[in-house]
Parts: structure tokens; sequence; C-alpha cells
């Protein structure tokens, strides 16, 4: 059924795969209002990532642990400007790789490579107890992180292994250039104008939240948020929901934590809801 969200408007917080799910969204009949969170920028200082993308063609790693696709293709950007492409696919193609969760694995796939392992739950957390299965004794791993977190905890999980990890950082956020597009947001849903918000990521509410207590109107989102209905992903958003006393009133079943499981629940759960006339907004939200 291609029109099971018709009527109802859905906000989606976007970050680095953002763009499929509001197809997705769009396919079901969804106005989709659409909150750009911050850029993605190549990291500042280029040096670093070429000397770990030498290091691994010149003695390729045993191990590569991607956390992300973004950062893979970031990675290949470097690669292919400094002229190494395929000395760079073939070191990778020696290693055992591991993913977490498939959006890295679509990256490999791109470079025709496979993931060997993927991570069942789509976390660092899930990342480290993964590894901590494996005997990585005297390997030499390569780890490429992403943004906004502290590290430290995979990384000292993955060292008392035994294993020599390289980490890479390849991007950054901007995340400043889009707070007025939260603001915008977080008025749409105290407005009442918006039917549900899914979240995909547990960075998307810990930012919401930042913004919002940065420009003293907490009160405001948590009146927004009470009129909206809240769509998590899986339960390391809902984690980090409760962290600020949410729940969310759809999840998807069967520990299916990805998009198209979570815009099922949408459907079931908003099915029934009297059709809202589609809105155009000013600003940087967009509605589709």
């Amino acid at each position: 059924m291609a029109d099971r969200l018709t009527g109802n408007r859905i906000l989606i917080l976007e970050t680095r795969e953002e763009a499929q799910f509001s197809r997705l969204l769009v396919e079901q009949g969804a106005d989709v209002l659409q909150c750009p969170m911050f850029t993605i920028q190549d990291a500042p200082d280029p040096a670093p990532i070429e000397a770990w993308i030498r290091r691994g063609i010149d003695r390729p790693f045993d191990d590569l642990v991607l956390m992300t696709g973004e950062g893979l293709r970031r990675l290949m950007t470097v690669v292919r400007r400094i002229g190494v492409e395929a000395e760079f696919i073939a070191a990778l193609g020696q290693a055992r790789k591991f993913t977490r969760g498939p959006k890295p694995g679509r990256a490999l796939r791109e470079l025709g490579l496979e993931p060997q392992v993927t991570t069942e739950k789509p976390t660092s957390e899930g990342v480290a107890e993964l590894l901590s299965r494996y005997d990585l004794a005297g390997h030499r791993l390569g780890l490429q992180l992403y943004p906004d977190k502290d590290h430290s905890a995979l990384i000292g999980t993955i060292e008392a292994t035994g294993a020599e990890v390289d980490p890479v950082l390849p991007y950054v956020y901007d995340a400043k250039a889009a707070d007025a597009n939260i603001l915008t947001a977080i008025d749409e849903m105290t407005a009442g104008k918006v039917d549900a918000i899914a979240l995909t990521s547990s960075g998307q509410p810990r930012r919401l939240f930042d913004v919002a207590k940065a420009h003293g109107v907490e009160d405001r989102l948590r009146q927004g948020l009470a009129r909206t209905t809240i769509a998590s992903v899986g339960p390391v958003v809902t984690e980090e929901l409760a962290s600020h006393g949410l729940t969310p009133s759809i999840v998807p079943t069967g520990e299916a934590y990805f998009m198209k499981p979570l815009i099922s629940a949408m459907a079931t759960a908003l099915r029934g809801k009297p059709p809202r006339p589609a809105t155009n907004q000013p600003g940087g939200t967009q509605s589709k």
C-alpha cells in the first residue's frame, strides 16, 4: 500500500542518510518535514587521514572496523585525491571487515567488497561486544570513527584483546549552522502542525535538547513533543529519550531496528487519523 501515511505530517531530523528515509516516507504518502541538523565536512587537517591511508596500503590491516558508510566514502574521496585508489581497495580486500550495521556494508559494496561480519546491534557498544568474542591478539586493526562521540571505551575494549588499534576520523559535523532549522521545527511541533517525529539515531534527540537549552526554549520543545507522536527506530534512541524523561509511542516490532520496519510501525499506529492538508514551511525546514 503506497498511501499508508497519507495525511500525516512527519518530521525527520536529517543526518547522514535521511534522504533515503524521506523518500521511503513520501512513497507511503507522508508529508515529510525535513530539518537539517548539521552539515558534514571533511576533517580540517587531511594529513592524519592521508597518513592512515598510506599505512593501510603499506601494511594492510588484519582487521578493519567501519562505523559509518559516510566515513568510508569520505576516506575514498581522499584516496582518489592522492591517487591510490587501486592500492587502497586491494589493501581493504585483505582485511577482515567488521561493519556497524548495514550502512557501511553498502559503502563497501560500492567498491566491490563485502563485510565479513556485521554487528547485530548497530552501536559502538554493539561493536565492542562483537569484537570481544574474537581473538585479536597481535592483530593490526584499522578503526574508522565518527564525530561527536567519545570512543575511548571502544578503543580500550579493543586494545584489551591485545590488538594494535589505528583509528581515523575522516569527517566532522558543523552543527551550529543548523540551529535555526531546529528552532523552526520546535515551533512547528508546539503549534500542533506535526503528527509524528521519527528518530533514527540517538544523536537526534540529544541535539534537539542541546539546541533548545542553548536558546532557552526547552519548555517549548517539551510542549511540542507532548503534542507530537514520537517514533523511535530502536533501543539506543529509546534510551536517549528516556534520559530526557520521554517514552516513544511507536517502535518497530521484532527487534527490526531499521527504517522500513519503523515506517510500517508508524503506518499502523497513525492509521485512521484525519487527513492534514500539506503545508509549505519557511526557513531551513521544508515539506515534501
